[in-house]
């Protein structure tokens, strides 16, 4: 047996084992987005690409596949931007450091269904938190239906996208600022650097492994993520917070169009594996940079 061959062998089980895992589903997919289906999942024939034009020329998948878009960059974005001047101060020593970073990591410890139905109740118009809070300071003079307003209730549901992304984000920058070492910076104020210098010339090159892995893994976490808009509004009012995970599941258990759902399916795929291709063709000429 050769050298080469070995390692192949060797993987071999596994790497059928998870090819079976990825590929049957795929597989029934393409199948279900092929045929026509029943909602009870009886086939009743070749349905050719009609499942596919029916999406296409369908007005709601449009506006979700643009609002997909927004909903993910806003949420990797923010959380992004939020979780980067938080990693810097929870990566300084101070007294109640540890106790600090135990309360920004909390949210991870709680299942995002648990977290989508408190802040339902949270935005409640009658006896919700944030609405009782605003009028105590004055804000508002009377209660904002904020889950029932189109264009309250997905910016709400962005925030809260943001701040249960924040943990797992700040989780990552905390453990590359750890591997940063501390005399590049006092060598940098010796030099006279100030601090933006030593964060734009220093920390962030540092970091840019890191970032970028945030950036990939938020942006398949996001995307596909469920729970959030599904406990919160459940793609409504008329359609207006679907992104494309929560519209295929309503075709799909809803109205009884498993063949569209299975169409969705397949794009999704497509969008996160040219994603996925963009991200592979960047990664040399930023290593060349």
């Amino acid at each position: 047996m050769t050298s080469t061959r070995k390692p192949w062998l060797l993987i071999a089980p596994s790497l059928a084992l998870a090819l079976f895992i990825i590929g049957y589903p795929v597989f029934h997919m393409a199948y279900q987005s092929l045929h026509e289906i029943s909602r009870f999942g009886v086939v009743r024939g070749f349905a050719g690409l009609g499942n596919f034009t029916g999406i296409f020329i369908d007005p709601v998948f449009h506006a979700t596949l643009l609002r997909t878009l927004i909903w993910t960059v806003a949420v990797v974005g923010g959380s992004l931007l939020i979780s980067m001047p938080l990693a810097l101060i929870l990566n300084q020593d101070f007294h109640g450091r540890s106790l600090a970073r135990t309360i920004i990591m909390l949210p991870w410890a709680v299942s995002l269904t648990m977290t989508a139905i408190v802040w339902r109740w949270a935005f409640n118009d009658e006896f919700g938190m944030v609405n009782l809070s605003l009028q105590a300071l004055g804000v508002i003079d009377r209660p904002v239906q904020w889950l029932a307003s189109a264009a309250l209730a997905f910016p709400a549901e962005i925030l809260v996208g943001i701040m249960v992304s924040m943990p797992f984000t700040v989780t990552l920058l905390l453990g590359g600022l750890s591997s940063v070492p501390q005399d590049i910076y006092e060598a940098a104020r010796m030099e006279g650097a100030t601090a933006w210098q030593q964060f734009r010339l220093l920390t962030v090159p540092s970091l840019r492994p890191f970032i970028n892995m945030a950036v990939v893994l938020n942006v398949i976490y996001v995307f596909n993520s469920f729970p959030i808009i599904w406990v919160m509004t459940q793609g409504g009012p008329s359609n207006s917070t679907h992104i494309l995970v929560t519209y295929l599941y309503e075709l799909g258990f809803r109205l009884g169009r498993p063949g569209q759902a299975a169409a969705i399916s397949l794009i999704m795929l497509a969008i996160l594996l040219a994603f996925t291709w963009l991200y592979i063709r960047m990664q040399p000429k930023e290593e060349a940079a």
